[in-house]
C-alpha cells in the first residue's frame, strides 16, 4: 500500500490500545488485525494520548451512524475510506445494508479479516472518482460516513463527491472530519501521518463554498472529545487530555461537520 493508505494503521492502533485498556469503544477486530498487521509506529503516532483521541473519534462516528440509522428505516450505511475499520460489527445496524469502501489494494486486505454477509459488503472505489460513487447499488436514502478520508482530497473532488451522492440518493446525511486551511498548513509540520511518509494534506477554508451548488446543506458541528467519553480516561489523564483536543485552539484546526440533503423526486 501506498503512503496514504497506510495511515489507515494510526487509527487501528488507537482503537486497539484502548479496547485492550477497556475504555471508550471495545473493538476485538481492532486488536486482532494489529496483532498481525501492526508495524512499529514512530513519534506521534505512537502517542497514549492520539490513540485516545482516535479512538473518541471513531465512537462518535458509531453513536451518530447508530442514532442516525434508526431515524431512517430504509437507509443503507456507506462507509467511505473504511480502511481497516470494524464499524460494521461495533454499530447495530439490523437489516440496513452496509456498504464498506476503499481503494481496491486496502479492500484486498480488508478481505483477509473480515467476510462479507447478506448485509455486510465491500467495495473498491475511488472516492475521488465520482463513475465510482455512481456504481454504488441503489437504495433511496444513504448515511455516508467520511472519517480521516476528507484532507486526502481537495476541495473539487469534495464537492464532487458530495455532489455525486445528492444526485444518486433521494436522501443523504453525512458526517465528515476535515481540516481547516491553517490545520491542513500546521499538520506540514506536526501530524502523525507525517511519519508514515505523508507529507501534503488539504483543508477547507469554508465549508459552504465547498458544499455550494451540491444540494446538501451543513447541519453542525459535533464533538470529538464529549464528556462521557473523556471522563472515561483516568482521573491524571484528562486534565492533559483536554489542553491537547478540546477547546478553540483544536477547533481552528480540525473540525467534525454534520450534513444532509432534502429530499427529492428522484
Amino acid at each position: 500500500m501506498n503512503e496514504v493508505n497506510t495511515t489507515l494503521f494510526i487509527p487501528l492502533y488507537g482503537k486497539a490500545m484502548v479496547s485492550r485498556q477497556g475504555i471508550i469503544l471495545k473493538d476485538p477486530d481492532a486488536e486482532r488485525i494489529w496483532d498481525a498487521e501492526g508495524f512499529p509506529l514512530r513519534g506521534r503516532a505512537k502517542s497514549k494520548w492520539l490513540a485516545y483521541n482516535m479512538a473518541m473519534r471513531a465512537k462518535v462516528f458509531d453513536e451518530w451512524t447508530e442514532k442516525t440509522l434508526k431515524e431512517n428505516e430504509e437507509a443503507a450505511v456507506i462507509h467511505l475510506g473504511c480502511g481497516l475499520d470494524s464499524r460494521c460489527h461495533r454499530v447495530n445496524h439490523g437489516s440496513h445494508a452496509w456498504y464498506d469502501c476503499d481503494l481496491p489494494e486496502v479492500i484486498e486486505v480488508r478481505k483477509r479479516w473480515y467476510t462479507e454477509t447478506e448485509n455486510d459488503h465491500m467495495q473498491a472505489l475511488d472516492a475521488a472518482d465520482p463513475k465510482t460513487i455512481r456504481a454504488l447499488p441503489d437504495h433511496s436514502s444513504a448515511v455516508v460516513v467520511l472519517e480521516g478520508l476528507s484532507m486526502y482530497l481537495t476541495n473539487r473532488q469534495l464537492h464532487d463527491l458530495f455532489l455525486t451522492l445528492r444526485q444518486k440518493y433521494r436522501k443523504v446525511h453525512i458526517l465528515m472530519d476535515y481540516y481547516t486551511l491553517f490545520g491542513a498548513r500546521a499538520s506540514k509540520y506536526k501530524n502523525p501521518v507525517n511519519e508514515v511518509g505523508v507529507t501534503q494534506l488539504n483543508g477547507i477554508g469554508n465549508i459552504n463554498e465547498v458544499i455550494r451548488g451540491t444540494g446538501i446543506r451543513f447541519v453542525k458541528e459535533h464533538s470529538f472529545t464529549p464528556e462521557h467519553l473523556v471522563n472515561q480516561l483516568k482521573p491524571a489523564e484528562r486534565f492533559f487530555f483536554r489542553l491537547l483536543f478540546t477547546g478553540s485552539v483544536y477547533g481552528r484546526i480540525y473540525r467534525l461537520a454534520e450534513f444532509v440533503s432534502e429530499e427529492s423526486s428522484l
